[in-house]
Parts: C-alpha cells; sequence; structure tokens
C-alpha cells in the first residue's frame, strides 16, 4: 500500500471522526504525505502526524495546501494561526478570512461572523461536526440571542487547532447555512503524539479604565500507541469600561394633525412654567416662530429620541474546560470522545444621563413635562438639527444592572472503522445543553417636570453631539424625583441532540459515500416582569413618589457622584456634559426588597432586551448522497464532488400571548422538505494553476425569535409594538462559485473568486398600524409609563385608547435578494526580500439587487458592506515572530424601513477599520520551552459607530478603547 494512500486513510480516521470530513483535509493528508504517483509502502496511520508544523509560515503552509488540494470552495485556519493571531477568541481568529465580518461588542470583542453579507443567523456553525447552539444572548446588552447565532466569544482559542470555512456546500455538509459552514475542531491528544503540557499567562491591561486583568490557560496531552488524553482548560476575567453615546434612534415633533413625520413627541402648546426667555407661563406660544424654521421643516426636524452619554462598567469572567479521549485499538477502528464545558458571567451596571425627547409633551402622569420650546434652531438639507436651545427641557437618568450567567457542555463521542482498503464508516453522537439567565433591574430618576431646565444642543460637527445644561447633573440635590423602576428577568435553554452515520466506499480516485442524520433542537426564552408591583411599594401608585419605602424627598439619600472623572476621554472631542448622578445600587436593593420581587416575577410576554419570547423545537431528518472522482480534461486531473442531501423539518412554535389578565401559550407547527443538491468541480489547469467551479442549492431556517407567535409591546413610549409569525417559510438560495487559484510556491498564490447567491424568501419586517385596542393586550398590563404615553396621547389627539393607532411591525417572506461579489487573495512570502518577511491580503466587493420593496424601500440584505478587506504583514525568524492585521470593513445598512415610524428611516454601521499587533520570542534557554508573547489590539483606538438614516445623525457610539495582552507561553 503506497504512503499517500495510507496517509489517505489516517486522514479518513482523524477527519471524520470529527463528524464529516471534508474533501480539504483528505487533500491536505495526501499532499503532505507524499506525492500521488508514490509507489506502494505500508505506512502506519500516525504518520499523519508529520504534517503538523509549526509557526506562521508553517500553518500558512498547511493552509495553502488545504485550500490546493480541496475541490470546494472554502479556507481553513490552522493551530499555529489561532495561537499567534492577535485573537481573543475564535470569532476574533474567524474575522482574518476571506468575506468574513465581525459583529462585536460594545466592549469591542468580536462575538459572531457574518460570512459574505449575510447576517450571522445565515451561517451553520459546527463543533467537531455537530450542531451546536448557545444560549447567551449576543453580548453585554443582549438583543440578539434568540436566534440561530452562535456566540463564539463563549470558545477560547487556546483550546482548538483549527478552524474551517466552507463557502460552497457539499451533500455531506449539515444543512442550514446559506452563508456558509463553519467548523470549529477542538484539540485532541493524537495531534501531537507524546506527552506534551502547554502553559499560557497573560495579563490583560485596557486603556479605557488603567486596569489590568489576568488570562491563562493550561493544555496537558498524553498518548500511548493506541490510547490518548487530552486536557485543556482556559479562562479569563475582564475589568471592562466603555464610554459612550447612545439615542435609541432620532425622531421629529408633533405640530398637528396632516404633518409629515413620526410624531414621536409633542411640542409646547402653551408656555409651561419656569420656561424662562421672556416667555410668561400659561400664554399660548408659536414654536413655529420661536424655532427661526418653517412650518414643514420643524415638523420633520430630526433630534435624537433619549440623546444620553453612556458608562458601562463591570466585570466579565469565562471558563472553559476540554476533555478529549481517543483509542485506537488497530489501524482500522478509531474511538474518540470529546467534551467542553464553559461558563461565563458578566456583572455589568450601565448608567446614562437621557435628555428627554421622547415622551416629551403635556399630559396627566407624574412625568409629564409640559413640552419643549424649540429656540434659534438650525437644520441641514436633511433636516436633521445642528443647533438650538430648547427650553423646559427633561433629563431622566436611567441606571441598569445587567448581572448575568451562560452555561454551556457538549459531549460528541464518535467511532470512525475501517473493515477494508475501500470501506469507511463513521458513526457519531452529540449532546449540548446551555442555559443563560439575566436579571436587568433598572431605577430612573426624573429632574423636576417644568422646573426650567434649558438644553443647549450642538451637533454641527455631525459626529458626537453636544449636549449641556443650566443644571448641575451631578448633584443629588438638583430635584430628581422617580420616573420609573422594572424589575425584568430573561431566562434562555438551548438542548441540541444528534447522530450521524456516513459510509463512504471506493478510494482518492473515485469513491461514493452516503449518510443519514437526525438532529434536534430545542430554544426557549422566557421572560419575567414584576415591574408594576415594585414600582408601587418603592414609590407609590403610578409612581408619583408621594408614599413608599422611598418618597421623592428621600431621594438625594441615593444618589452618588459620578463616579469617573474622565469620562470620554477615548473620544477626543467635547462629548458634552461629562458628570451626572449615579444609584447606590445596593442600597436601593436593601431599601426595596428588590430581591423578593425579583425572584417572584411572573411571566410576561417580552423580553427586556425587546425580543420574543416562546419556545422552538425542531427535529430534522435528513439523508445524503455524494459522488467524489478523478478524471482527466485536456490531459489535466478533473476533480468533482456530486451529491443530493434531502432534509425534513418539523417544527412546533410555542409562544405566550395574553388573554385578558392571563398569559397563555399559543402553538404553531410546520413541517417542510428541502432537496439540496450540490455540485463541485477543479480543475488542475497547470501544476500550478486551479481553476474551480461549484453549484448549489441551500437553505436556513426562519430565525427563530421571528416565528414565535405573539405580540411584544415594550417600547415605552407605547408607540411601537412587533408581531412574530409562525408562518414564516425557510430560507433557499441558489448558488454559483466560479474562480481559482495560482499557487507560486511555498505559501504563496493568488486566488480570485466571483459568487452569486440568490435567495429566495428573504424576510423583512413589515410596518403596517393596528389600533391598540385590536392587539389583545389589557391596559393594566402595561408598565406605568406606556400608560401614561397612552393616556397623553388620547387627550392631546383626542381618541379613545383603544383606537389609538400603534405601529405594527411583522416579519414576512418577500422575493428573492441577489448577492453578487468578488473575493481576491494574495499570499506571499517576501525571502526574496528579507528573509522572513510575508505578507497575507484578502478583499471582499459584495453587490446586492431586488425587485421587492418595504414601506416604498427597496429591499436589501441588512448588514452588507460592500466593501471589506484584511492585510497582514508578518516576520518570522531567529526565534522572533511578528504580525500586523488590519480589517476593514465599509458601512451598511443594519435595519429595515421604518424605524421611530419615519417611513424611509434605516439604521447603519459606520465604516471600520482595526489594527492589531501580535508579537513573540521563543527564548533561547530552556530547551526554547519559553515564548514571551505581546498582542496590541485595536491600536488605533478606533470607537464603535451607528447611525440613524444620515451620517451625522449617530445612532450610538462606543468607546472600547485599546487592549494590550501580554504574558508567556510554555511548552514542555
Amino acid at each position: 500500500m503506497s504512503a499517500h494512500i495510507h496517509a489517505f486513510r489516517a486522514a479518513l480516521f482523524a477527519a471524520s471522526a470529527v463528524g464529516s470530513l471534508t474533501l480539504a483535509s483528505v487533500a491536505f493528508a495526501q499532499d503532505a504525505a507524499a506525492p500521488q504517483d508514490a509507489a506502494p509502502q505500508a505506512a502506519p496511520a500516525d504518520d499523519v502526524a508529520e504534517i503538523v508544523v509549526t509557526g506562521i509560515r508553517g500553518s500558512l503552509q498547511s493552509a495553502t495546501n488545504a485550500k490546493k488540494n480541496a475541490v470546494a470552495f472554502g479556507d481553513a485556519i490552522f493551530a499555529e494561526d489561532i495561537g499567534k493571531l492577535p485573537a481573543t477568541n475564535l470569532a476574533e481568529t474567524l474575522n482574518r478570512m476571506p468575506g468574513v465580518r465581525l459583529n462585536r461588542d460594545i466592549t469591542g470583542e468580536g462575538t459572531q461572523v457574518a460570512i459574505r453579507g449575510l447576517g450571522p443567523s445565515f451561517s451553520k456553525v459546527l463543533l467537531n461536526g455537530s450542531q451546536i447552539a448557545v444560549a447567551s444572548d449576543g453580548g453585554t446588552t443582549g438583543g440578539s440571542g434568540d436566534n440561530r447565532q452562535v456566540d463564539l466569544d463563549f470558545f477560547p482559542s487556546e483550546l482548538f487547532t483549527r478552524l474551517d470555512l466552507a463557502k460552497s456546500a457539499t451533500a455531506s455538509t449539515i444543512e442550514g447555512g446559506i452563508a456558509g459552514t463553519v467548523n470549529l475542531r477542538n484539540a485532541r491528544p493524537f495531534d501531537k503524539p507524546g506527552t506534551h503540557v502547554t502553559v499560557v499567562a497573560q495579563g490583560q491591561y485596557t486603556d479605557s479604565n488603567d486596569k489590568v486583568s489576568p488570562r491563562g490557560a493550561l493544555v496537558a496531552s498524553h498518548t500511548t500507541d493506541t490510547f490518548g488524553i487530552l486536557l485543556g482548560v482556559a479562562g479569563v476575567k475582564t475589568k471592562t469600561r466603555v464610554d459612550g453615546f447612545d439615542t435609541v434612534g432620532w425622531t421629529d415633533g408633533n405640530l398637528g394633525v396632516g404633518d409629515p413625520g413620526g410624531n414621536n413627541f409633542t411640542w409646547a402648546s402653551v408656555v409651561p412654567r419656569n420656561t424662562g426667555h421672556g416667555l410668561v407661563a400659561g400664554q399660548p406660544v408659536d414654536v413655529v416662530a420661536t424655532s427661526g424654521l418653517t412650518r414643514d421643516q420643524l415638523s420633520t426636524a430630526l433630534i435624537p429620541r433619549l440623546a444620553r452619554n453612556a458608562l458601562t462598567t463591570g466585570d466579565r469572567s469565562r471558563i472553559s474546560a476540554l476533555a478529549s479521549l481517543e483509542w485506537r485499538p488497530s489501524d482500522e477502528l478509531h474511538f474518540a470522545i470529546d467534551g467542553i464545558w464553559a461558563k461565563s458571567t458578566r456583572d455589568f451596571t450601565r448608567v446614562n444621563m437621557n435628555w428627554q425627547v421622547r415622551n416629551s409633551g403635556p399630559g396627566t402622569s407624574p412625568q409629564s413635562t409640559g413640552g419643549m420650546i424649540p429656540i434659534d434652531l438650525t437644520v441641514d438639507e436633511n433636516n436633521v438639527v445642528t443647533s438650538g436651545t430648547f427650553a423646559n427641557s427633561s433629563f431622566f437618568l436611567e441606571a441598569s444592572r445587567f448581572k448575568q450567567t451562560t452555561h454551556f457542555w457538549n459531549i460528541n463521542p464518535s467511532v470512525t472503522w475501517q473493515p477494508t482498503d475501500k470501506l469507511t464508516v463513521v458513526a457519531n453522537l452529540n449532546m449540548s445543553k446551555s442555559r443563560f439567565f439575566r436579571e436587568q433591574p433598572t431605577w430612573a430618576f426624573q429632574t423636576t417636570p417644568q422646573s426650567g431646565v434649558d438644553v443647549y444642543y450642538d451637533n454641527t460637527n455631525g459626529y458626537y453631539p453636544q449636549i449641556t445644561t443650566n443644571i448641575d447633573l451631578n448633584s443629588p440635590q438638583a430635584g430628581w424625583q422617580w420616573y420609573r423602576q422594572n424589575v425584568q428577568n430573561v431566562r434562555r435553554r438551548t438542548e441540541t441532540q444528534g447522530a450521524h452515520l456516513d459510509l463512504t466506499y471506493g478510494d482518492e480516485y473515485l469513491n461514493v459515500k452516503l449518510g443519514g442524520a437526525y438532529d434536534r433542537a430545542k430554544r426557549s426564552v422566557r421572560a419575567y416582569d414584576n415591574s408594576t408591583a415594585y414600582q408601587n411599594t418603592v414609590c407609590g401608585a403610578n409612581c408619583a413618589g408621594l408614599t413608599g419605602s422611598i418618597t421623592n424627598a428621600q431621594i438625594p439619600q441615593y444618589l452618588l457622584p459620578f463616579p469617573v472623572n474622565n469620562f470620554g476621554h477615548l473620544a477626543n472631542r467635547n462629548v458634552g456634559y461629562t458628570a451626572y448622578v449615579v444609584p447606590d445600587f445596593q442600597k436601593i436593593i436593601d431599601a426595596t426588597n428588590y430581591e423578593q420581587f425579583r425572584d417572584n416575577a411572573p411571566e410576561a410576554r417580552g423580553a427586556v432586551t425587546g425580543g420574543a419570547t416562546g419556545d422552538v423545537d425542531e427535529k430534522v431528518w435528513g439523508a445524503y448522497f455524494e459522488i467524489n472522482g478523478r478524471t482527466t480534461f485536456l490531459g489535466r486531473d478533473l476533480d468533482v464532488n456530486a451529491g443530493m442531501r434531502y432534509a425534513r423539518t418539523r417544527q412546533n412554535v410555542l409562544g405566550p400571548s395574553q388573554v385578558g389578565q392571563t398569559i397563555v401559550n399559543i402553538s404553531a407547527d410546520s413541517t417542510y422538505e428541502n432537496f439540496l443538491p450540490a455540485l463541485n468541480v477543479t480543475w488542475s489547469a497547470m501544476d500550478n494553476l486551479k481553476l474551480r467551479f461549484s453549484a448549489s442549492r441551500t437553505m436556513t431556517r426562519p430565525e427563530a425569535g421571528n416565528i414565535l407567535p405573539g405580540i411584544t409591546f415594550s417600547d415605552p413610549s407605547a408607540l411601537e409594538a412587533t408581531a412574530g409569525n409562525p408562518g414564516l417559510k425557510p430560507f433557499t438560495s441558489n448558488n454559483f462559485d466560479i474562480g481559482g487559484e495560482y499557487y507560486t510556491g511555498g505559501i504563496g498564490y493568488v486566488g480570485l473568486t466571483a459568487f452569486q447567491k440568490k435567495v429566495n424568501g428573504f424576510t423583512q419586517n413589515q410596518l403596517s398600524t393596528a389600533t391598540f385596542g385590536s392587539l389583545n393586550i389589557p391596559f393594566e398590563s402595561l408598565q406605568s409609563t406606556q400608560q401614561g404615553a397612552l393616556r397623553d396621547r388620547s387627550l392631546r389627539t383626542g381618541v379613545a385608547i383603544e383606537d389609538l393607532p400603534i405601529n405594527l411591525n411583522r416579519p414576512v417572506n418577500l422575493d428573492a435578494i441577489r448577492l453578487r461579489g468578488l473575493e481576491a487573495t494574495w499570499v506571499q512570502p517576501l525571502d526574496f526580500l528579507v528573509k522572513g518577511f510575508g505578507f497575507s491580503a484578502n478583499g471582499t466587493y459584495i453587490k446586492q439587487s431586488s425587485n421587492s420593496f418595504v414601506n416604498g424601500v427597496k429591499l436589501i440584505a441588512t448588514g452588507v458592506p460592500k466593501w471589506s478587506y484584511n492585510l497582514q504583514g508578518f516576520y518570522e525568524d531567529h526565534g522572533l515572530s511578528v504580525s500586523l492585521n488590519y480589517v476593514w470593513n465599509d458601512k451598511a445598512v443594519t435595519s429595515g424601513p421604518g424605524q421611530n415610524g419615519i417611513s424611509t428611516a434605516r439604521l447603519g454601521s459606520d465604516s471600520r477599520g482595526q489594527l492589531d499587533l501580535s508579537a513573540g520570542y521563543q527564548l533561547p534557554f530552556f530547551n526554547k520551552a519559553l515564548r514571551l508573547t505581546v498582542d496590541v489590539l485595536n491600536i488605533t483606538n478606533e470607537p464603535i459607530r451607528s447611525t440613524f438614516a444620515y451620517d451625522n445623525a449617530p445612532y450610538s457610539i462606543f468607546y472600547p478603547g485599546r487592549q494590550v495582552l501580554a504574558g508567556v507561553r510554555a511548552n514542555f
């Protein structure tokens, strides 16, 4: 038997035990072991270990070999890349691949990946070839964990040896990823036979708070001739501070019936008390005249709905453990079992000082302000307000505690049996469970209404609005009164189960592969709310603040001065007010018996993050066949992969809805089938030139949060509601890829790929209007601020509460979106200039089109940057390795139209580039066992900024700052 055939068999054992065998991994083993025409020789299966190489260049060589020998389109990153790129988790590592965009938490850390423009829900994430789900909710402030995304910040890079990204489908690939499939491969003992111990110890400095946090990992492995065990643990505890600005969108004011705009608040019609500016209290006021604008300009003049500087501080910790066992009683039989356990906690507080534009206006509640009076406003060509004074304004402090815990565990046993040279049988099971709990209480305090508060507003620079006022926001004696208190919790649970059987018959020149699979995924999101009872106890009915455990007169005893003296120091610009009061959280908790209300909170319809609640149970039966073969075309090798996958999905959704005063569960069932063909062809046009073509159909199931029945009504202004749609159909996409690579030798190659995805049934929220009465939500079940907002609207419009119009967002399947794009990659050593130098560069261009419209605006896939690129320059020689990485993404639209009731308004993200450095030095003593490491992340201090409709209308700006990780890596 030839060496390359035996290495091929060894790769079948190693790769197929992961759960699904990729052609890239098989071809890589062939190429590294021996030339394809080598003479038959016997070789032990463990010879595959000889392909493992170290260093940046070695890992790039492995990735280049895998790409060169694969039939399908895709990329891979090997262990040394994962260990040496400046990456704190697997999401950060994947961000270096062509066509991959990263979703970042406000802390700056990457959480989820989007592939070729489509969002994270369109990417399938596998662990050792099997599906997983993590119950976390998208980051520090949450909100996106009720769908199909997997938060990859949960997985430390130190415990993984390989990441594979499949961009074109094969029939043997688990369905569910229109954009692509990511397979995370954890470390295993036979990756490096023998006895080995790796220790990583680092300190992480963050310049946002001048704090140092610990990071560390320990991985130990031992193998005999037939048995291997690997144990690993990695942990981090990070002290975080993020300064920022947030708005919850922009809005315009109501001047009267028939005026255009979103009408999210009402200007004053009579002069409130203590207004000043020469205006007489109680007299009618012409706000058009005081504003200095025309009526048409003022009716659509945009200002932030809640303009607020925000300080987020706290601790985030994560500990992950890995155990991997392998038993190889013979060359023909291989058993493996992998187990991962992880726990993540976040304990954060966020304090916002809100300029209260939303809900501004006359009304009957204790929070009613009487309405603002605009004075001497200026606007740009889009009617975005650039400067002005707003008399009779109001501020409210919104202080929230984000305390959350996530648990995750996964177990994945597998067996590979090769009874003959031509037959391989792979069977594996997998099970994962994850649970999440977040408590998010909020205490809010408002300046006394009609107390003469002015806001001086300056947005002439268009990047960060500067808000100042005539009162001391940092004084506990500034006349604060109760605004609201919320007691809101969220519980999430996920569970996956699976069993897969794969049979491969044939050799490397022609083989048939077929298999069957059963996968089940259960997701549950449940919300609990005890705000009304808590509020009545703390400050009296309707939050009048005259009775209760803390009266308005006692509030100064529970307020503290601002905890930092350099707010906005990373912004390098004027950020307006820089200090404001914050609550003494623990003192309030002790005085109000908060924990009892938290622990006894009844179930509610909507989560505090605004997401839908309910349960989704999906059972999927799948089967496939696949043919892999090699022939010749014009005298050159032609490799073909072709097959068909069948998937039958049975889906049950259960969502809470309110009937009268009772929460009831509404259930809906659906069953659908999909036939998913795939074809991949690679032609070796020259010795160093590969030409590729791929055609496939892929499928992604609707987002779990969109198919849950029931209505979420969490908007404090009581203007917008969101309804689920259990009848949503899965997305299907017809995909075409064409491209190739020219290999220049060693790690070097130049690649170009053109791709097209036509996504059918794309989902988008459609905005419609419904009366409050038709929502079947009892008025008494609403929060006091929502009740007050509805009463105020009813009072000023003369419309009964049950007949008030509500903006209702409901997801629907629309026509196709077509994505066309180009990916270019160039990896090149520069040894001919200076030995050890080299670079890697890749870029992606995406153009999208559609014939569908939403609210009169053309349908687009959100979150798709038109341009993106990654640049890496590296040097490695004499024990020193340095890698400088720059990742840039173009601006993108991130929401559908109709934001804040403004029909054409969308949210967007700014373009952003991040520069990172990773360096290491192998000490020449201790048998070269010690390596000093330094990573510097976000060197240029780039913020994370998003916008509302226009570039000079920021939706949010966060400054996560720079991070420096320094430490030692020891290998024994």
